[in-house]
């Protein structure tokens, strides 16, 4: 392994790999702590990739449907960007070799999923999209003479030139040895922070820790405060939880209590269709009364369950439940975080020589709450212009004489109570009260660490937390019990590292 490279990917889900293969004949490096394919959220994605490839929608009435889901905060712009290139990249990916379903006719099969307008959602299988495309890019890139891909590696902490650039990571290997990796341009493509939360989808390992290097190293972040929770996460006991893909309610599955009552009609008018946060908060809302919460796919979906949605049907016979006839227990988990390294169009953070793509950054995308299935679109989208934008650039000189600092991980015990008390007190439901009594607890821990060696999971729990404190409203994913109220103007939240702590920006108020 060479400690010098052109471009370093660090991350190998949908964005690292799609970009790496749209860089050819670029060389790169992509770097992973595992396997590639494993411990990556983008293999778990069941929905599939939403774009407006049927012929009675298009590219316009999926921006508006991604801008009404984002409840105020989604800048149109994006929006209108990744909607015109959904059907592009969709068809790069079956070049890749996706199987993406079919009808009789042999066009691509689209489902339905909450806050679309029309059926939209490219899938496989039903509910194995994510794994059936990262199989394809896996295989691909595993071909591809200009990659490099090396697992067993954790970025650990950004390198820093001499002119406050950022010239490579530090990596720690599965020996726990620390080594810098030097690189002209480095690009984050990490995935989310849902292992910050007791219950979660997403993997354990996935904390935030690209937020939090490119926080300590100075970098623009966005919209922490913002994330979402999937309303119906397989309550089966297991860390991390396994999904139901919202696809299920597009085909008519229904929520029910345990008396077998339907309840979203009592909380919103949309029913299993309302936008996520609002089935999320329902679930909640039921699973702590003596009701408990489940989802019905008996009359909707019935014995297609075990063909159609499969990752589903034999989750639930792993835990003993029969789909077919028994409804499925299920509850909210952190799914998806908006928040992140703020981005241009072009995937340039505001650190010389740092891109970001994918669910670790902040574009303006998702807003408050993202719509069903546009993650994996923002991530090839980004990905596809970030590779188009280092393809023919001029990179700077490789600097070797870079630093990086590299935090300890934080014991798991301590993880672990920070788990449970991001659940209850910065989850689906918050208040005032429980934010700031966690963020005080969150501030004692930091201070068993010197300054600049604090865990990254304390670093992005703690900008979670004052994010979703500084806003005194309801708004998307943030609902605080004591604001209930969306304010009248809508604001992003901007912050950036300063000399005693996180500074915010009060941006103007509109889409900024």
């Amino acid at each position: 392994m060479s400690d010098r490279t052109d471009i370093l990917i660090v991350g190998a889900g949908l964005a690292g790999l799609f970009l790496a293969l749209r860089l050819a004949p670029r060389k790169c490096t992509v770097i992973c702590p595992a396997p590639v394919g494993q411990a990556s959220s983008s293999t778990w994605a069941q929905g599939g990739l939403a774009a407006a490839l049927a012929p009675d929608d298009s590219p316009e009435e999926h921006a508006r449907d991604t801008v009404l889901a984002g409840d105020g905060l989604v800048d149109p712009v994006t929006a209108q960007l990744i909607a015109e290139a959904g059907p592009l990249r969709v068809r790069d990916l079956i070049e890749l070799g996706v199987p993406f379903d079919r009808t009789a006719e042999g066009a691509l099969a689209l489902s339905l999923e909450a806050a679309h307008s029309k059926a939209r959602v490219a899938r496989v299988a039903g509910d194995l999209a994510g794994r059936a495309i990262m199989e394809a890019l896996s295989e691909a890139a595993a071909a591809a003479e200009h990659i490099e891909i090396i697992d067993g590696l954790k970025a650990i902490g950004l390198l820093s030139g001499s002119k406050k650039n950022v010239a490579g990571v530090l990596v720690r290997d599965s020996a726990g040895e620390v080594s810098p990796i030097y690189a002209r341009e480095t690009v984050f493509c990490t995935g989310g922070s849902g292992g910050l939360f007791r219950i979660t989808t997403n993997p354990r390992e996935s904390r935030g820790d690209a937020v939090a290097m490119a926080y300590e190293a100075g970098a623009l972040v966005a919209d922490l405060e913002f994330v979402q929770f999937h309303p119906t996460a397989i309550d089966i006991d297991r860390d991390p939880a396994p999904l139901a893909t919202e696809a299920l309610r597009g085909e008519g599955a229904k929520l029910i209590n345990k008396d077998g009552t339907l309840f979203m009609p009592r909380h919103d008018p949309m029913g299993e269709l309302a936008p996520r946060d609002r089935v999320a908060r329902a679930v909640h809302i039921e699973a702590l009364s003596d009701g408990k919460a489940f989802l019905d796919t008996r009359d909707a979906i019935g014995d297609e369950i075990e063909e159609h949605f499969p990752t589903v049907y034999s989750t639930c016979m792993s835990a003993g439940i029969d789909p077919r006839i028994d409804p499925i227990p299920v509850a909210p988990a952190a799914h998806y975080h908006m928040g992140g390294i703020v981005t241009d169009l072009w995937g340039r953070t505001s650190l010389k020589g740092l891109s970001a793509c994918g669910e670790c950054t902040s574009t303006g995308a998702h807003g408050a709450n993202r719509l069903a299935s546009n993650s994996l679109l923002e991530a090839v989208v980004y990905a596809a212009r970030i590779a188009d934008r280092l393809k023919g650039s001029d990179l700077p000189e490789l600097d070797d004489t870079a630093k990086g600092i590299s935090p300890p991980d934080l014991d798991d015990a301590t993880l672990q109570t920070l788990r449970a008390r991001m659940a209850a007190e910065c989850g689906v439901v918050r208040d005032g009260k429980g934010l700031a009594a966690l963020l005080d607890w969150i501030i004692e821990q930091a201070e068993e660490f010197p300054a600049g060696l604090v865990p990254r999971a304390l670093v992005v729990s703690e900008l979670i937390v004052r994010s979703a404190l500084r806003r005194e409203e309801s708004r998307g994913g943030h609902f605080r019990s004591d604001f209930p109220d969306t304010s009248d103007t809508p604001k992003r939240t901007f912050l950036y590292k300063g000399q005693a702590g996180p500074v915010f920006i009060d941006p103007p108020t509109s889409n900024a």
